[in-house]
């Protein structure tokens, strides 16, 4: 599709993520924007609410568009190399979207995640998701993922702060392999007998509790509740981290 025959809407978001990739946030001005796009500043209001929302879409189209471009969406038979490679990739288009990922993640607004984000916290929710199913999981798939999301944003923003020319990448991968030990496990535990048992009993429980909701209308509510609380007390039973692992 040329530009002249590209919605207005369409337009928009293309000029604005030019600019924003040439000059970072600041340069995404209503001026700027409504002249590269070759639409009058009251179209963008109508179409995006505030700048806020033209932001947030600029944000979808580049990480969408990354997607698309950079990434195979099959997944390897490995869900733990899977949850490998995911952090890789977020981490690549951090680096190489230094002005989005800057939108998408450092500027944090409570109780409000950006489209863009909140699809990239789907990606790795399901990631985590299939590494609880496969009984590999030390703690619950909430947990997981917050810590996991944690330390990628962490270590990406610190890269991004840093020269390129000095930038560690390996500083990367020894993060992804810290955070990896502390919330998967193997199916040998060299912590002992007892408490290797108590690791697997942990992990299995996790793996139950993630495929829980596709049976969960054969239990009466009582039932459910009952369960969901044997199941937090074992995956609890891991102390892998010092506290009860909760959804």
């Amino acid at each position: 599709m040329s530009e002249m025959e590209a919605s207005p809407r369409d337009r928009i978001i293309r000029a604005a993520a030019e600019l924003l990739a040439r000059g970072g946030r600041e340069a995404v001005s209503t001026r700027a924007v409504s002249a590269r796009a070759g639409v009058q500043a009251p179209t963008i209001y109508r179409q995006f609410g505030d700048m806020r929302g033209l932001l947030d879409a600029v944000a979808s189209y580049g990480f969408s568009a990354y997607l698309r471009t950079k990434v195979s969406r099959e997944r390897v038979r490995d869900p733990v190399d899977d949850l490998r490679r995911g952090w890789d990739i977020h981490v690549e288009f951090g680096l190489a979207n230094p002005a989005l990922y800057t939108l998408m993640y450092a500027d944090p607004r409570p109780g409000h995640a950006s489209p863009a984000a909140a699809e990239a916290d789907g990606i790795l929710r399901e990631l985590v998701g299939r590494v609880a199913e496969a009984g590999r999981l030390r703690v619950g798939v909430e947990r997981a993922s917050r810590m996991i999301h944690a330390a990628g944003c962490g270590i990406t923003l610190t890269l991004l702060g840093t020269d390129p020319d000095e930038r560690d990448l390996m500083l990367s991968v020894a993060t992804r392999e810290a955070i990896l030990a502390a919330v998967v496990t193997e199916v040998a535990v060299d912590a002992g007998p007892e408490r290797a048992g108590r690791n697997r009993a942990a992990a299995r429980a996790v793996a139950l509790r993630a495929v829980l909701p596709e049976v969960a209308h054969e239990l009466t509510p009582g039932e459910r509740t009952l369960l969901s609380e044997w199941l937090d007390r074992l995956i609890g039973m891991s102390g892998h981290l010092g506290v009860t692992q909760h959804e």
